[in-house]
């Protein structure tokens, strides 16, 4: 697959600076460019190696001005990274899609499979299932009784959606992610534990993209539920009958505790914890490791554990390592105020 600059600035509206000739079959890192490759700059930490990378062309910022001559051809764009991300769309739907359902894998009578599913080797499609047209199900993955899958839906394998939950159109659910395990509940009593049965299921929306061993919890009653548009990284728990807003987006092992809700278009950084109960608004920011117990408004910007304002949180940490020395002064200060009370008491007439 080949396109010219000139191709490439035509599709993403660009203006080119350059070769508009020049022929392009590859993507790679500036700083790794290749004869025949495409990359990108829009972190200005990378400019130095616009100057020097063998790529015959780079998508920049159509505001960017280089400080030194540039040998490759430049494609300018509003946004250089979302255009390679529109870019890598395009030439990903290109390949071929596989289809047909493997004779290997295991599929309930009563599943109708669209002409252009494609289902792998060893896969289970339990009763009741239902699959929507061009979706993915890939080998080892289990589908329980009465789940939906949506259009387009791919699940990698080892995926395992648990009965009765159903996942939107164009989902992409990597391998090792469990949708619809028992939510964490138990009931204590002098015999020990007893287990709350988790009746309800997991509703994905459409749009969303799960990491690789994620795990969404069933709810205990209702609906666990992903909302439009969320991506979730690798090893991320939520737990049973939590929410997650719309567009929002959680880095890795992020955990959010039962009945905890997030709003949308929310970013948290990787190991971030939720405890449970509480509601998170929208417009969210979190910084790795920031850990909440109790709501928070719409639009804030949180670091630390607890979560405290990012600038707090800055001053915060520049007076951690202090503290052993102010401890070491606060006991010989009060030892100093001990014995001046002690000289003034037997000083008085």
């Amino acid at each position: 697959m080949e396109f010219t600059a000139q191709q490439i600035a035509d599709y993403l509206h660009g203006t080119i600076e350059g070769n508009p000739q020049v022929r392009l079959h590859d993507f790679a890192k500036i700083e790794e460019g290749r004869s025949g490759c495409l990359s990108f700059l829009a972190n200005a930490k990378y400019e130095h190696y616009l100057y020097e990378t063998a790529s015959d062309a780079v998508l920049v910022n159509e505001d960017f001005r280089p400080r030194e001559s540039v040998r490759t051809t430049l494609i300018r764009v509003p946004n250089a990274y979302a255009a390679l991300a529109q870019l890598m769309q395009l030439v990903d739907s290109m390949k071929p899609q596989r289809k047909g359902v493997d004779s290997t894998a295991f599929v309930h009578p009563s599943v109708s499979v669209p002409d252009d599913c494609y289902i792998g080797a060893f896969a289970y499609v339990a009763e009741g299932a239902s699959l929507g047209t061009g979706c993915s199900v890939y080998p080892h993955v289990y589908i329980g009784s009465s789940v939906s899958v949506g259009e387009k839906t791919m699940l990698y394998p080892h995926t395992t959606v648990y009965d009765g939950c159903r996942i939107g159109a164009r989902c992409i659910i990597h391998a090792g992610a469990v949708i619809g395990a028992d939510g964490f509940g138990f009931a204590p009593d002098a015999d020990g534990y007893n287990k709350i049965p988790q009746m309800g299921n997991v509703i994905i929306e459409d749009d969303v993209e799960v990491g690789a061993n994620t795990c969404i919890d069933r709810a205990v009653m209702g609906s666990t539920i992903v909302h439009r548009g969320v991506k979730l990284d690798n090893l991320v728990q939520i737990a049973h009958n939590c929410t997650v807003g719309s567009h929002t987006v959680f880095a890795a092992q992020v955990g959010m505790a039962g009945s905890s809700h997030v709003g949308e278009w929310c970013q948290f950084g990787g190991q971030v914890g939720l405890s449970g109960h509480i509601k998170v608004g929208d417009h969210v920011s979190l910084g790795g490791q920031t850990g909440l117990l109790s709501n928070v408004k719409s639009g804030s910007v949180l670091l630390g554990s607890p979560g405290m304002p990012v600038r707090d949180m800055l001053r915060t940490s520049v007076i951690l390592p202090k503290l052993p020395d102010m401890s070491r002064r606060i006991d010989q200060l009060e030892k100093e105020i001990s014995e001046l009370k002690e000289i003034c008491k037997n000083s008085k007439p």
